[in-house]
């Protein structure tokens, strides 16, 4: 049984948290940019007979992070492309278990500055705590940067498609009055023919 399928739109929104009946799975869907690193933790509350499972995919159907019986953790992967990721809990109960409570599910997904670990960044550069936050704000101004460009590439190709689409429509309105001139012309000249076939006019 599939369950609600909650889309996250808004990045840094914290923890979400939601509880997953028995035998059902519930989605969270999120459009992420090309080349972002991508973490999440999770956790599952623990029930007898219940058992949960965690599966990560893109747009395609590749699993970029699956795990059986899933309690608590982490995952994280690289986009490989601008599309559709999507977060799966699906929990199953055997059968001669009594009827469990829904299990609460915490799970927390983070994405481009905010995955980034900036306090094992300086550990390993050995950077001072200012050379850490310039390093944070270049990283965020980059992703602002990226954004902006692929709005503009979007802006750009909604742009053609409308420019198309309009070319498009002129040339069928175009037909379209060449094929009513052409019919009403037919017509005239077949009624012309048939009324002097009928002698009623000469």
């Amino acid at each position: 049984m599939v369950g609600l399928v909650l889309l996250l739109l808004l990045p840094g929104t914290g923890a979400i948290s939601f509880y997953l009946p028995a035998d059902s799975k519930k989605c969270l869907k999120e459009e992420i940019h090309k080349d972002v690193l991508v973490t999440g933790d999770y956790e599952v509350a623990e029930l007898p007979g219940a058992v949960t499972h965690l599966k990560v995919t893109d747009s395609a159907g590749h699993i970029l992070y699956s795990k059986e019986e899933a309690k608590k953790g982490r995952f994280a992967f690289t986009t490989d492309d601008y599309e559709v990721y999507e977060v799966c809990f699906e929990s199953t109960a055997s059968a001669d278990a009594v009827r469990s409570p829904d299990q609460l599910i915490v799970l927390n997904v983070k994405h481009g500055v905010e995955a980034k670990n900036y306090e094992d960044l300086a550990k390993a550069e050995k950077l001072k705590p200012l050379e850490v936050e310039l390093r944070r704000l270049e990283d965020l101004t980059d992703s602002i940067v990226k954004d902006f460009s692929y709005m503009k590439k979007r802006e750009e190709e909604m742009r053609d498609t409308n420019e198309s689409t309009s070319l498009r429509v002129l040339y069928f309105s175009a037909f379209s009055m060449f094929c009513l001139v052409a019919l009403a012309t037919w017509q005239v000249l077949y009624l012309r023919r048939f009324f002097k076939a009928k002698k009623l006019i000469e």
